[in-house]
């Protein structure tokens, strides 16, 4: 019987608040109630904003809730090659393009465009015929051509319940970025591939992706995880909790008196 892997993987841009704890108590709980192992990993490729002193904070704030890892921690950072080398492979199979298009461009067709889950504009494939290449360019994946490709069932399973997925919703996705190399949405599939993860319990703002990240693990040959996508931690306006917003870190709770015991009962771990 194969032993269940959890991971909880924030993204170091700024200090863990209480979303984070809850996502990370709630592998922690997965894992020991399934006698599986807990990984750590640190998604800092974008290393212009995921400092190592947010790093070095972040392994300090989950020390001091008491959630026992396993001490080998994954640095994206560190493996760059790994997701360059998927990368190639689907380059290979000629599902890569040059993107020229900058940020500001597609900001100003904004307003007509159609728009992604997360809210912005859609691409629509611009230089997907441009045969465009360099070191300056953004590198996207041809979704209509990868579904083609694609072989077998892409659906994906949470809670018994099959979802099927919708990759188009996302339009091409930039897979090699002109600024750090890679994509989230590469570097997250290679790495639970390699550490093996069987369970990915993350935040309900990533379910939509789940369909991206579907389609390159069946064109790449990766293990699918079981997914379950939980609730997310709001203020009182109902708005979730960002780094971004300044909301209170855990840090700024400990300084203030809270204890890691009074963090897991606000949480609903009281065992």
């Amino acid at each position: 019987m194969v032993r269940p892997i959890y991971r909880f993987a924030p993204s170091p841009n700024g200090r863990l608040h209480l979303g984070h704890a809850y996502s990370a108590l709630l592998n922690e709980q997965g894992a020991r109630e399934s006698g599986g192992r807990l990984l750590l990993r640190l998604e800092n490729i974008d290393v212009l904003r995921c400092t190592a002193e947010f790093c070095q904070q972040a392994i300090e704030d989950l020390q001091w809730l008491g959630i026992n890892f396993e001490p080998r921690i994954r640095f994206q950072n560190r493996h760059t090659a790994d997701y360059l080398k998927a990368l190639q492979r689907l380059r290979e199979m000629g599902l890569i393009y040059g993107c020229a298009c900058s940020r500001s461009e597609r900001l100003k067709e904004a307003s007509s465009a159609a728009q992604d889950p997360d809210g912005q504009p859609l691409y629509e494939g611009t230089c997907r015929n441009k045969n465009l290449s360099g070191p300056n360019l953004a590198y996207r994946l041809d979704v209509e051509k990868a579904l083609k490709l694609a072989t077998g069932s892409l659906e994906f399973f949470e809670g018994g319940i099959k979802h099927e997925i919708n990759p188009t919703i996302w339009g091409d996705v930039i897979l090699g970025r002109r600024d750090i190399g890679v994509s989230y949405h590469i570097a997250v599939i290679v790495d639970d591939s390699l550490q093996g993860v069987t369970h990915v319990v993350r935040g309900a703002d990533l379910k939509q992706t789940t369909a991206i990240h579907r389609l390159l693990q069946n064109l790449l040959g990766l293990q699918v995880p079981q997914y379950e996508h939980h609730d997310l931690i709001k203020d009182q306006t109902g708005r979730k909790l960002a780094k971004s917003k300044s909301d209170m870190s855990l840090a700024e709770m400990r300084d203030q008196g809270a204890t890691a015991k009074d963090i897991r009962h606000m949480l609903g771990f009281d065992a």
